[in-house]
């Protein structure tokens, strides 16, 4: 979608939400794979506060760079952001209550930054994929060519995870990190 400069009303659990460039009132919940994906409400701290919970150490320090025991309340603010260049997406498993994984981009410009979450228990079981086509599919409908990730060296499910997304996948190493971009058209 490209920026109009005006602002749509969708109803939305009894409220008027922003709808924006990504972030739109045509996404429902999808069901793929035995994954339920549906995006998140703005500000919902508690579902991104579960998923990470459900992640362990090294999870977690594949995710973000290194150690993180906990997130603080302005990080929990800022991955629960949804507006017109955040866009967060949650999968629920067939036979789990507690959310899965978390997908979300934040838009710059005509690319977007991406980054997954998905609960230990459930790593290798295609919820990452599964996150990833809706989100590509989203970022192509708002006009979004590529998409860039920050990936810890050892991480090689999240490389995969981009380059089956992409068209064409580059890498530029710096220290123990990978910097992605993954076009997608």
């Amino acid at each position: 979608m490209a920026r109009t400069g005006h602002v749509k009303k969708m109803a939305r659990g009894g409220e008027a939400e922003r709808a924006g460039h990504v972030h739109h009132g045509a996404m429902r919940s999808q069901y793929l794979d035995g994954v339920s994906i549906r995006p998140l409400r703005n500000g919902d701290t508690e579902t991104v506060a579960a998923v990470f919970a459900r992640l362990g150490h090294d999870s977690r320090r594949q995710r973000f760079g290194g150690p993180k025991p906990g997130l603080s309340e302005p990080e929990l603010a800022a991955l629960a952001r949804v507006d017109g260049e955040h866009h967060v997406l949650v999968a629920y498993v067939d036979g789990d209550r507690r959310p899965a994984g978390l997908a979300r981009l934040v838009r710059q410009g005509r690319a977007a930054e991406v980054a997954f979450e998905v609960a230990d228990e459930h790593q290798g079981r295609k919820i990452g994929s599964a996150l990833m086509r809706v989100l590509a599919a989203d970022a192509r409908a708002a006009g979004i060519v590529e998409h860039h990730a920050t990936v810890t060296g050892n991480n090689r499910r999240a490389i995969s995870l981009l380059s089956r997304s992409a068209r064409r996948l580059r890498g530029t190493w710096l220290g123990g990190q990978c910097e992605l971009v993954a076009a997608l058209d």
